[in-house]
């Protein structure tokens, strides 16, 4: 009866729709005033076959007048091609301000490049991550309209969980923590998709679901665990991509879930589409079809690997498989009715993003661009730079930053993470970007300041350098694509290989928690105990010997075009540093579980983890202090109010990241983060920070009703600076 009513609603809608716009549109899929199930249906039956299965590799219907959405890469930028060495960019820093306009070279299209996911991650700030998807989003209109090839569907946010410190992917994710991954999500889907009630801006594909946080062996291993850690850890973030985001598409993972590979898995049907409601494109990952037959041997062939994929809810397939899927419809293998299921969910993405209509009510039609392209905007630009200060996390200190250019007359530089900012798999081309080294000269330009250079210990230069220095900086890390650090030639490590240990990326784990340029740090503060540490990596290390040596460690992400300038900001003062840890910095590798062990309650992440963390989750110092008190937590309806006053009583305006835990009752993990903000303080103030914790947030799944529950008992509210440093408590029951 449902279906019927359904129906004849559809039928009277088109009807009434066709009646009153029969002399403006051909056909009514273009009638913006219909509703969405009516202009899908409509041009579903007026498209061929091949028409339908071509959507499944991402086209549109030139036809009927519907372009392609296209698609791109944009963890930290959006991604239009290029080679990885930057050594070509067009070099800009501050020190050419005041110079003539650098020449222009034609090449790849540039974009802006913020710090990479991790880095990200680690401004544990709402606005900043919905900004970076505004810019990519913009970008990608403003590209589409340039070339006339749409890239409307960006492949991101990455919602997976950077459970253990060794997975090569660490620097696209967020953190460890599902809470603070989820509202990163949500804030970026937000900005990608826009504001507009009815089209996208660009359309957000979240990946790689579920549990893919291991490298080698990820096209045939299977990530094992229940159905409580599924829910409450696993494919948090996801969720609330979908239900504080809007997010509606989403990447399928490689592996196996509980030997299922995912992109054939009951989850896509029961859980993303009926309770989830995820209606947009759900893709598989490149190659990840032909490796159903190739790697997993889940099936014997290519055409059943389309069908049992298909079947299973996946709507774009980043294989060529046209020609299979032809076939497996005429043999009967795969109903039609099942290929019209899914080409509904890439046209509604289509819809959505406007290209079914050309209506003057579709904010994103015409937004005025230029030819001056927005990447090369100061507002662009000054946004990267945001970015990168808010990423910027202050390890230790012991009082020698902020640098005085006062008093310090010598800088010393050193390491190969100085000069040259890297381009990753999946970063953005910057038309420019700013080395840590330019960024320290042009923090110095105009004094007496000299700085040195002096990239290794060749000839015990360095030492020698270091002597001669007031301060010595010492800028070190991973390549980002695991690639040789040789000056003269600019080799890259092949696909699924890297040439330092502890170095990863996609397809590579890192087989080591150690840096190995750790001895030149050793160096240099032998010869100069004023040694400041910039690490400028894509994941932890266990920098056991620099922390209780060294007294002053930062750490940034690598990538970003404005990290020079951001670095500097914050040697110098011209910056106050509050970006916090993403994850728990371990001190040793043994105190890592296997890599393969997806059980976090067998010591991962600070919510189960035993040990003495190198560095907590949620740490990060300041150049001025605060004192919390006044803490009041009470219920109000459906949440739980938390209040308390904030005063800085340091010398320097900042911003502290309040943190908010809670034990629960009837809780095997330690505590769990349930709310944050980065709020800032000016120096001798005092603000009243109130965050409301929802009950949603507070549930954990119930395995025995299959449901998210409010376990009744009494919670306890911890507010602090880290996971490690809580300042106040107190005790509601719910």
């Amino acid at each position: 009866m449902k279906n019927f009513i359904y129906k004849l609603t559809c039928l009277l809608a088109l009807l009434a729709g066709s009646f009153l716009s029969a002399q403006t549109y051909e056909h009514p899929f273009q009638n913006p005033d219909l509703p969405e199930d009516v202009r899908i249906d409509d041009l579903l039956s007026l498209m061929t076959l091949e028409e339908k299965i071509a959507t499944f590799s991402g086209q549109g219907v030139p036809r009927l007048g519907v372009p392609s959405p296209g698609s791109s890469e944009a963890i930290h930028g959006l991604v239009r091609g290029g080679s990885t060495d930057l050594e070509n960019f067009v070099r800009v820093s501050r020190l050419d301000e005041a110079g003539p306009a650098p020449q222009k070279r034609p090449g790849p299209v540039h974009s802006t490049a913020f710090p990479q996911g991790y880095g990200l991650g680690a401004t544990w700030d709402r606005d900043i991550l919905k900004m970076v998807g505004e810019v990519m989003s913009l970008e990608a209109r403003y590209y589409s309209w340039k070339t006339g090839n749409n890239v409307l569907c960006l492949w991101a946010p990455n919602a997976d969980l950077g459970r253990d410190p060794r997975w090569g992917r660490t620097e696209e994710c967020f953190g460890e923590d599902p809470f603070l991954v989820g509202e990163l999500v949500a804030s970026e889907v937000q900005g990608i998709q826009g504001d507009d009630p009815k089209y996208w801006r660009a359309a957000s594909v979240m990946k790689h679901f579920l549990a893919n946080s291991n490298e080698d062996g990820r096209c045939f291993t299977s990530s094992d665990f229940g159905e409580d850690l599924f829910r409450d850890y696993y494919s948090y973030g996801f969720w609330k991509g979908v239900k504080e985001g809007g997010a509606r598409s989403l990447m399928c993972a490689y592996n196996k879930y509980n030997g299922i590979p995912c992109s054939t898995s009951d989850f896509i049907q029961d859980i993303l589409i009926e309770e989830w409601g995820m209606d947009g494109q759900i893709l598989n990952d490149g190659g990840a079809l032909k490796q159903l037959v190739t790697m997993h041997g889940y099936v014997d062939d290519v055409k059943q690997a389309v069908k049992v994929s298909v079947e299973a809810g996946i709507t774009r397939i980043l294989d060529q498989i046209s020609e299979e899927m032809a076939q497996a419809v005429a043999e009967g293998m795969l109903s039609e009715d099942i290929i019209d299921r899914n080409v509904r969910f890439n046209i509604r993405t289509m819809l959505r993003l406007g290209l079914l209509d050309s209506s003057d009510r579709n904010p994103y039609r015409d937004m005025g661009f230029t030819d001056v392209p927005l990447w090369e905007t100061s507002e662009h630009k000054e946004k990267a730079l945001l970015a990168a200060q808010k990423s910027v996390v202050l390890l230790k200190n012991d009082g020698i930053l902020p640098l005085d250019r006062k008093e310090v007359r010598k800088i010393a530089v050193f390491g190969n993470r100085a000069e040259e900012i890297l381009k990753d798999w999946y970063g953005a081309l910057p038309a420019y970007a700013v080395s840590p080294l330019e960024g320290i000269q042009a923090a110095v330009k105009g004094t007496d300041v000299e700085v040195r250079f002096q990239k290794w210990d060749s000839d015990g230069k360095a030492q020698e350098l270091a002597e001669w220095a007031d301060v010595a900086i010492v800028c070190v890390g991973n390549h980002p694509n695991t690639s040789p650090d040789w000056q003269w030639e600019k080799i890259q490590a092949p696909w699924g290989e890297g040439t330092v240990a502890g170095d990863g990326r996609e397809a590579v784990d890192r087989r080591s928690l150690e840096l190995e340029t750790e001895d030149l740090i050793k160096v240099v503060w032998k010869a100069n105990p004023n040694t400041v540490v910039a690490l400028i990596s894509s994941f932890p290390y266990a920098i056991d010997w620099t922390q209780e040596h060294v007294p002053a460690i930062l750490h940034m992400t690598q990538c970003g075009q404005e990290t020079g300038n951001a670095l500097a900001d914050v040697i110098f003062g011209d910056y106050n540093p509050a970006g916090r840890t993403t994850q728990t910095w371990v001190s040793d590798i043994l105190e890592l579980p296997n890599m393969l062990d997806y059980d976090i309650r067998n010591g991962r992440t600070y919510m189960y983890y035993g040990g003495e963390p190198l560095y907590p989750f949620g740490h990060g110092l300041s150049y001025t202090s605060f004192e919390y008190s006044g803490l009041k937590v009470r219920r109000s309806g459906e949440d739980v109010k938390v209040s308390f006053k904030l005063r800085n009583v340091g010398e320097r305006d900042g911003e502290e990241v309040v943190q908010i835990y809670v034990k629960s009752p009837d809780d095997d993990a330690s505590m769990r983060l349930r709310g944050f903000d980065r709020v800032a303080v000016a120096k001798g103030e005092t603000v009243n920070v109130e965050i409301e914790v929802p009950f949603d947030d507070l549930k954990l799944w119930s395995m025995d009703s299959h449901s998210f529950e409010l376990n009744q008992g009494t919670y306890e509210f911890m507010v602090g600076a880290s996971s490690e440093d809580i300042r106040l408590s107190d005790n509601v029951r719910l």
